[in-house]
């Protein structure tokens, strides 16, 4: 896999991962409003409104570490810049 196509995976990795952390907080705000509703019932009222999501994808992001995932991305995305940086370049741009 090249430089482009690693940074490109990072990148979309990183994206879903940031709009998983705003559905996740749309959740918890929204449990935290009405402690006794059903999921279900917070997934067609709060969230698929703002997010068209299936219920599996809702509790996929539930599930999901977002935070551990993207310390993880970020340190991948120091390193690569720093590879970058200390490869030499046989052709200038």
């Amino acid at each position: 896999m090249s430089v482009g196509n690693n940074n490109r995976a990072i990148g979309i990795q990183k994206n879903k991962l940031l709009r998983y952390k705003k559905i996740k907080e749309l959740y918890q705000d929204s449990v935290k409003d009405h402690p006794h509703v059903p999921t279900t019932k917070i997934l067609s009222e709060y969230i698929y409104p703002v997010y068209p999501i299936s219920r599996t994808t809702l509790y996929e992001v539930l599930c999901t570490p977002i935070n551990k995932l993207l310390r993880e991305l970020e340190e991948m995305e120091t390193k690569q810049l720093a590879i970058q940086k200390a490869q030499v370049r046989l052709f200038p741009d």
